[in-house]
């Protein structure tokens, strides 16, 4: 069965969508018409989907099917929705999907929210249906991945939490889970898998056996989950053992996020230039409670459930912050502002403003209500990894690769206090539940601590053991 790029946006055929547009709104524009100049075949494989993906990412897969159209595969695009066979091979003409995509045929698509198909684009779609619209030439399987353990000084800091009690800090550190003391630094354990073997047979006594992407605790403080390497495991934050583990993801899991009454778990990856993963687990069975395919049409970075649970906002390397429903997965709303990848996206406590973090170095706040974006925030100089919301309070942490650790205040956007001890690219943070504890780290494994209201560093944990922290200066 060929794969259709999910979510092809060309057509909305929904009833919602023809109500959006007014009844006697201004004529829209047609997109110009050109003609190109080529001598071999069009084939959707390598001309169409590209701009399938790119253009139409949203609407019309898994379990979004507006206007019961179903393009996951090409046989279900072939079968049309409710206006029928979308195109008439060699007519693209008389083609839905190419006046609806030209916007001669109301309702144009993509909305008018969305980036248009550019006239280069719209005449490779022409051409392809000219030419018989001819399905991909094979089935595409991708070869099957093997991880092997990552060498002994490869161990950055990927995932931090802090146990709501402030007694543990708990870090991903290569491909393992570390369990510190959060007053002293000390080891209290490290987190080994059940039965966990190497690609070469051998017992390998770790958390995973590729790098730790992701962490996450259970608001009741009950549970962790940690993601790597095409699966993740769920853990009891007291004793460490492992309590299941949940395979299946096409690639990496680089986020986690518990919903506030820990009973349902987040992830978000995939493979990059593909389609991202965003999914969501029951935590007591383990069993998968939506999949919500075309979330975002290139690797997901970041998920975070809304204050009341009943939905999941998502970001990814597509520049994209969506939201769903709550178990539904049914999209609500979609944010474009970044100019690069969203890294990470966050709530604050009333439900109604989030922050999302990208590697153009900017936060941007959003106006959940209003669907719009209220405000930029500059201030770091490369790539923000990380951020959460501190508690109840309308302060959040970031993390960059500039080395620096800031905490922000949401409704002013102003800068509250800057850490810049880190002597390394930063991809990880956390806060205690009463902001009280802060603590980051990055690619050289090392975990810094920090008493937010005196700005001063507690402690410096390496991959060997506790270092002890420089007397940098904090900014205020």
């Amino acid at each position: 069965m060929f794969r259709l790029a999910i979510g092809l946006c060309l057509f909305g055929f929904s009833s919602a969508m023809a109500a959006d547009e007014p009844k006697k709104s201004a004529p829209i524009k047609p997109i110009d018409v050109v003609e190109l100049k080529r001598t071999e075949p069009v084939t959707y494989d390598k001309d169409i989907e590209p701009i399938l993906v790119k253009k139409c990412n949203f609407c019309h897969s898994g379990n979004i099917k507006e206007g019961k159209l179903d393009m996951g595969t090409f046989e279900a695009l072939m079968k049309g929705g409710k206006k029928g066979t979308p195109l008439v091979a060699g007519k693209a003409a008389d083609s839905l999907i190419y006046q609806l995509s030209g916007k001669t045929t109301r309702p144009s698509m993509p909305p008018k929210s969305e980036e248009p198909l550019t006239p280069e684009e719209l005449a490779l779609i022409k051409l392809w249906i000219n030419q018989g619209a001819k399905v991909p030439s094979a089935a595409r399987v991708k070869p099957k991945v093997i991880v092997s353990l990552p060498p002994a000084t490869v161990y950055p800091v990927r995932g931090i939490v802090i146990t709501k009690d402030k007694a543990n800090l708990i870090a991903a550190r290569g491909n393992m889970v570390h369990v510190y003391d959060a007053n002293t630094g000390a080891l209290v354990r490290n987190l080994e898998a059940k039965n966990l073997v190497s690609p070469d047979g051998k017992p390998a006594k770790a958390s995973h056996i590729s790098i730790v992407e992701s962490l996450a605790i259970s608001p009741d403080g009950k549970l962790l989950a940690s993601g790597s390497f095409q699966e993740i495991r769920i853990w009891d934050a007291a004793t460490g053992a492992e309590v299941k583990r949940i395979d299946g993801f096409a690639d990496r899991v680089v986020a986690l996020t518990f919903s506030p009454d820990s009973k349902l778990l987040a992830t978000a990856g995939g493979a990059a230039t593909e389609d991202g993963e965003v999914k969501i687990f029951d935590v007591a069975t383990g069993k998968q409670v939506i999949d919500i395919k075309g979330a975002h049409s290139d690797t997901a970075f970041g998920v975070s459930f809304s204050p009341d649970g009943k939905m999941l906002a998502s970001c990814g390397a597509d520049k994209f912050v969506k939201i769903f429903e709550v178990p539904s997965g049914k999209p609500i709303k979609s944010f474009e502002g970044h100019t690069h990848h969203v890294m990470d996206v966050g709530w604050k406590n009333d439900g109604k403003f989030l922050a999302s973090a990208g590697a153009d170095n900017a936060i941007k706040v959003w106006d959940f209500e209003k669907g719009e974006q209220s405000k930029t925030i500059a201030g770091h100089t490369k790539q923000i990894s990380r951020l959460q919301f501190v508690g109840v309070t309308p302060t959040f942490i970031t993390c960059s690769g500039d080395k620096s650790l800031r905490i922000w205040n949401v409704d002013t956007g102003g800068a509250v206090k800057t850490f810049a001890n880190a002597e390394d690219f930063l991809y990880a943070l956390a806060a205690s539940v009463d902001g009280t504890i802060v603590a980051s780290g990055g690619e050289a494994g090392v975990i810094y601590i920090y008493n937010n209201a005196t700005g001063a560093l507690i402690k410096k944990l390496g991959p060997t053991g506790a270092i002890e922290p420089e007397k940098a200066p904090i900014k205020k």
